[in-house]
């Protein structure tokens, strides 16, 4: 069988504070189409269609543990990994055929070999953007779900804080929170992205981080009688004027703490006493612990979308080439929604 092009994003090099453009290569190499010799069913041959781009990337670029395993090791022409949408191409599982579509971890080339023993789901509902399996529903829409449902227990009338409310995983814990009965503020880092929590989201309010000095004085003028919810996805600063605003009892669900990942010295926090004072339960995550949920999930999201009641907002990169500038444009809040890249659309 002919050897094909096959366009790669690889690391470069370690990577110390901000990830740049220049960190990684776009290079052009080779595959031969065929799944390689001694695979035991247990690889599939991918065609990528679209790539997600998502903060606990910056993890992989870094030498040293870390939740996220295996790191990428530069220099070694392996490719970026992540989330994506592909469909097969070869198959000895018979639980795929080719021509299934699938979403899951993947690499950051044209053609991947995806191995079945990681997070991989084939796509069953396609009335849907096949986009939306790396956003609504993939892993974003599985963090806000657990994070939001099964960890905090929302109850009708209670207030609900979201940071980053504007990206991949905020912009649908602030829809739960309203499907739920909640009153929800958001915040976010520019003045369109507050326009889009208010008046497309459905967000009670919401505030440009940014333009506020004090973060405490803004949560008390937005929470005059505290926060019942978290959802974490900032950290540092933003975590510390927080916890000064809990309601006794509150619930604080953390998914991500991107404000942290680029710095050399991570922040500290100063007022963890609340925890203790107000009772509050804080509780990280890694979703795909929860992965079995994921046929529930569908249950409750696919009829939302499909009647227009949750919405979802996509950043489309086109081309793996621009996939470098799209995944660093998350650490500086370039991105206006769910950020995307589109490998292939056929």
């Amino acid at each position: 069988m002919a050897e094909v092009r096959n366009k790669q994003v690889v690391l470069k090099e370690y990577v110390t504070g901000f990830p740049e453009e220049s960190d990684m290569d776009i290079i052009e190499g080779t595959i031969t189409l065929k799944l390689p010799e001694g695979s035991n069913n247990e690889v599939l041959l991918v065609k990528n269609l679209y790539l997600s781009c998502d903060p606990y990337m910056r993890i992989l670029m870094t030498q040293g543990p870390s939740y996220v395993t295996p790191s990428i090791t530069p220099g070694t022409g392996t490719p970026l990994r992540g989330y994506g949408v592909g469909r097969v191409l070869e198959s000895g599982h018979p639980d795929y055929k080719k021509g299934d579509l699938v979403w899951g971890i993947t690499t950051w080339q044209e053609y991947s070999f995806v191995s079945l023993d990681q997070s991989l789901f084939k796509i069953e509902h396609t009335d849907v953007p096949l986009s939306y399996y790396t956003g609504i529903l993939g892993m974003p829409g599985m963090t806000a779900y657990v994070g939001f449902f099964e960890l905090c227990s929302p109850k009708k009338g209670e207030k609900v804080f979201v940071s980053a409310a504007s990206g991949a995983v905020g912009q649908l814990v602030g829809q739960f929170a309203k499907l739920a009965g909640c009153y929800v503020v958001g915040s976010a880092g520019s003045k369109e992205k507050v326009e889009l929590l208010k008046n497309k989201l459905g967000f009670d309010e919401a505030f440009n981080y940014k333009e506020e000095p004090d973060l405490d004085a803004a949560l008390k003028r937005y929470f005059p009688e505290g926060i019942d919810i978290y959802f974490e996805n900032v950290g540092g600063k933003t975590l510390d004027a927080v916890l000064l605003n809990m309601r006794l009892n509150g619930r604080i669900s953390a998914c991500g703490m991107i404000s942290q990942y680029n710095l050399t010295q991570p922040e500290g926090v100063t007022n963890l006493t609340n925890i203790i004072m107000k009772r509050i339960r804080m509780q990280g995550f890694i979703v795909s612990d929860s992965y079995h949920l994921y046929p529930k999930f569908l249950e409750f999201i696919l009829p939302h979308i499909r009647e227009g009641k949750v919405l979802y907002v996509e950043d489309i990169a086109e081309g793996l080439e621009n996939g470098p500038a799209a995944l660093v444009g998350l650490f500086t809040g370039r991105n206006f929604g769910k950020q995307v890249v589109v490998v292939s659309r056929e």
